[in-house]
């Protein structure tokens, strides 16, 4: 890896992509760390393009992925595409051999997913995926909690989860500053659907995987395992699974939509206590999600609540972060490959259940 001169070694990024997520959610965290230099993007509308590099101080603007990766020295690559055409586009970028990051979903389809695992390990590259919400500071304590409660044993082993993700404004003012184009967007090649759908099972189940598989991920994050979906009813509201040692959990799908607030939130139960995660909207700004601890260790102690206070980091910012750390090969929250296949995996599952 080729690093500047300096007190702060600067890891070169280069954007692929320049479209409301890559602007806003992405490229508005990496142009402001101490520790990233943002040498070079692509985007394929050029006034785009240069208006975005000149409000972010990036020096070279690139028509193409091609003609980027072709003249610019780069260490790390955030490529942030509709997901639709991720297999198009990221087995030319994994074969530059940069770290990429993407946002979620890894794929279109469990198919496609798989090919570009195998892509990614075929080219020793790494391949990170955006859940952002495992960068909260918030659910980053929470997990910490539940290291020590498991390590320590106070609290009993785990009993039950559950997350409850109702439709709401999750822009919250985040694309605020987008910089927008009159140029039309270039058609692209898309990945296939699915395999063995009908043009409304394709709907439904890019729908599904453009906003649910966050939570597919989330649960399997929280509870440190793999599951199983066990029921998913036809109205869409609910998902049952079971974790591999036996934990039953449930995802709640719009259970009630709100129209100027976000309700999302994540509860882990042990025996004894029980800590839950109330998410803030997704594109918010300075704002981390709120952590509350129940802990009635029944051995005299008085039961307590906890609320920790958490640093006005959001998420998108620290995801930035910890793929700069990734890149310098520490350990960080972010999701793999091979984990996001399992997720797309677990959404095919999903929506064959709610088809039965």
């Amino acid at each position: 890896m080729s690093m500047g001169e300096g007190p702060v070694s600067r890891i070169r990024v280069g954007f692929v992509g320049l479209g409301s997520m890559g602007q806003c959610a992405h490229l508005a965290n990496y142009a402001v760390l101490a520790d990233c230099e943002v040498a070079a993007v692509a985007e394929l509308r050029e006034d785009l393009g240069r208006q975005v590099a000149r409000r972010y101080g990036v020096p070279r603007v690139h028509r193409s992925h091609r003609e980027m990766l072709a003249s610019e020295r780069l260490d790390a690559l955030v490529a942030i595409q509709r997901f639709e055409t991720h297999g198009q586009l990221l087995p030319e970028l994994l074969e530059a051999g940069l770290p990429v990051l993407i946002e979620k979903p890894l794929a279109r389809s469990v198919e496609v997913g798989e090919r570009l695992l195998e892509e990614s390990q075929r080219t020793g590259t790494p391949l990170f995926v955006g859940y952002h919400k495992r960068s909260d500071p918030a659910v980053m304590a929470a997990m910490a909690q539940r290291e020590d409660w498991d390590s320590s044993g106070r609290m009993g082993r785990p009993r039950f989860a559950r997350i409850t993700m109702p439709p709401g404004e999750w822009i919250a003012g985040g694309f605020d500053p987008l910089i927008r184009t009159a140029e039309p967007y270039p058609a692209l090649a898309a990945d296939p659907p699915p395999s063995g759908m009908d043009e409304e099972d394709v709907k439904r189940h890019d729908a599904f995987v453009n906003y649910y598989i966050h939570q597919l991920n989330l649960l399997r994050y929280f509870l440190g395992e793999g599951y199983d979906v066990v029921h998913a009813d036809r109205a869409g509201r609910l998902l049952v699974v079971e974790s591999a040692s036996g934990v039953p959990a449930v995802i709640e799908m719009a259970p009630w939509e709100t129209s100027v607030d976000w309700q999302e939130s994540a509860l882990l139960a042990y025996d004894r206590g029980w800590m839950r995660v109330d998410l803030p909207p997704p594109l918010a700004v300075n704002r981390a999600g709120r952590l509350t601890v129940y802990e009635d260790p029944a051995d005299g102690t008085p039961p307590r609540e906890i609320r920790p206070t958490l640093p006005s980091v959001h998420a998108m910012r620290q995801q930035a972060i910890h793929f700069l750390a990734a890149v310098r090969g520490e350990r960080t929250p972010l999701c793999r490959a091979e984990e996001a296949v399992e997720d797309l995996r677990t959404a095919r599952r999903c929506l064959d259940l709610l088809a039965a």
